[in-house]
């Protein structure tokens, strides 16, 4: 759940991972609390303890999407669409 309380992440790719042997993907179903006007939801993800920062895109807005992110750690989403913004961490192996 983001720090807000605005999104949740429901992770249906557990658990993510920067490379999954098995083939599977790094799915993430993103839900809003409260209905939103359309528009996508940009994702800007920093690495813990580093400068390392990604962009993402889920084309839409909050639904559902396959985020892939470079490198294994604790990475902060600062989740942004319309009318809303919020944040969490999320680990990726």
């Amino acid at each position: 759940m983001g720090d807000h309380g605005d999104i949740v992440a429901a992770i249906f790719g557990y658990p993510l991972a920067v490379s999954k042997p098995d083939g599977s993907a790094n799915k993430i179903l993103w839900v809003s609390r409260r209905p939103a006007a359309p528009g996508d939801l940009v994702i800007e993800a920093r690495l813990d303890g580093s400068d390392a920062s990604v962009s993402r895109r889920v084309a839409g807005g909050p639904g559902p999407s396959i985020i892939d992110l470079p490198e294994p750690g604790c990475w902060r989403l600062t989740l942004v669409w319309p009318e809303h913004t919020d944040s969490m961490d999320l680990t990726y192996r």
